[in-house]
């Protein structure tokens, strides 16, 4: 593909996605049983790890997002801040993971909450920075829903090739090795989106607006903030799925460590074909109704889980969350496009930062309802680490990985019903001339 042709198309665009999801799902899924189970961190201490993290994170994500609104220069708003942060996320990430040996308790707990703040603020300003890109280059409702089911489908093969990687990498080489080779994959696919990704002029000359009346419109946007707390109880299920499936392997499917590949795949890789059967649901309905139906769909999807009893039994349920998933990665991004393009219609000014960064928060929030989870139920069941696993670890990750996904599910959905949007499609392209 010639350069010319390939600026800002979403499929370069993508590797932006693809580029954070290969080491950020090997996070998502290993950082909680590396943790815990390998290294024997309390439940206790690694969610209060996440609870200060959280409070960080209130301040980090919203001053990311209005500092990446007002930014200009010749390279754009959004580009310098994610060149700046591409080696600060390699080392920040290979922290985390490359523990010392020895540590007491509160040295490991110490460890932890700074390795994470620090990573934590690095993937704030990628993220903010890489999502108000995708209202801000792809304007029509059309465009929108290819170039979303385009991402998410990278962001798949993105989980997929972390799924199978991560456990081969650090079964053999160790977690500080494997963060360095992921980190290594990331430089290379993010280069690559940056490469081939150009900024509007046009947005770079809207009007700047100050921090008091920039927060002021976005926390009074009632549509935003229902839609993005719906959001938050659904990714929950994301994160829990993820970091579960090794504790669900071991203790419920009682299955080899090794085969923890098998039932990640077993997931992700049916969701690759069943993104593109989303794409072709979603051409022909309206954003906010496809949405709901995908979160009907997730929440009915876990129920197998269950159920599982062996390798077999697991894989079967695995695939059938893949249809859910599916439909949950590829809707949201086209529904609060539209939410910033309404805004925009309504004020003139173009806020795509700072709405990214406060969804951004309140998605964030996820990780720590996750947490809680782990511990509520951990502490009823008597789960505390893998050294003390209680009595009936079994119960305990057929609760956290099919029960109280389906609690989250369900206030999801309940919530898409309030979520009321006025003409459901628009061209922000028009309204900018």
């Amino acid at each position: 593909m010639e350069r010319g042709k390939a600026v800002n198309s979403p499929w370069m665009y993508a590797f932006g996605m693809l580029a954070m999801m290969i080491p950020v799902q090997a996070f998502s899924t290993f950082y909680t049983f590396f943790y815990t189970e390998k290294l024997g961190l309390s439940i206790v201490l690694f969610t209060a790890a996440r609870t200060v993290y959280l409070i960080w994170d209130a301040v980090n994500q919203p001053l990311a997002g209005y500092y990446s609104d007002r930014t200009n220069t010749r390279f754009g708003r959004r580009k310098p801040w994610l060149y700046i942060s591409v080696p600060l996320f390699v080392l920040t990430y290979f922290m985390l993971f490359a523990v010392p040996n020895g540590l007491s308790e509160t040295m490991l707990f110490l460890w932890f909450l700074v390795a994470l703040i620090l990573l934590e603020a690095v993937m704030t300003i990628i993220w903010v920075n890489y999502g108000a890109l995708f209202p801000e280059l792809y304007r029509q409702d059309k465009v929108r829903k290819k170039a979303s089911a385009i991402q998410q489908g990278y962001q798949i093969v993105a989980i997929l090739i972390a799924s199978v990687a991560a456990p081969m990498l650090y079964t053999n080489l160790g977690f500080g090795a494997m963060a360095l080779v992921l980190g290594a994959v990331f430089v290379v696919f993010m280069l690559l989106f940056l490469r081939f990704t150009e900024e509007s002029e046009e947005a770079r000359q809207t009007p700047r607006i100050g921090m008091k009346e920039a927060f002021t419109a976005t926390l009074s946007n009632k549509p935003f903030w229902i839609f993005n707390i719906s959001n938050s109880f659904a990714q929950t299920v994301n994160g829990l799925l993820s970091s579960m499936i090794p504790f669900y392997a071991k203790y419920v499917l009682k299955v080899d460590e090794g085969l923890v590949t098998v039932l990640l795949a077993s997931i992700f890789v049916s969701v690759i074909p069943l993104v593109g059967v989303w794409y072709w649901i979603i051409k022909r309905m309206k954003p906010v109704k496809a949405w709901q139906l995908s979160i009907l769909a997730y929440a009915l999807s876990v129920i197998p889980l269950w159920f599982g009893s062996s390798l077999a039994s697991g894989i079967t349920a695995g695939v059938i969350v893949g249809f859910g998933l599916a439909g949950f990665l590829v809707t949201p991004p086209v529904v609060n496009s539209l939410i910033i393009d309404l805004d925009y219609a309504a004020t003139g000014h173009r806020r795509e930062g700072v709405y990214t960064a406060v969804s951004g928060f309140i998605i964030r929030s996820s990780g720590l309802i996750a947490a809680l989870a782990f511990l509520i139920v951990g502490a009823l069941l008597g789960y505390k680490s893998g050294d003390e696993p209680g009595d009936n670890p079994e119960l305990t990750f057929r609760v956290l990985i099919s029960g109280v996904p389906f609690v989250l599910l369900a206030i999801s959905y309940t919530l898409t019903f309030f979520v009321k949007l006025k003409g459901e499609t628009i061209d922000t392209s028009e309204v900018q001339r």
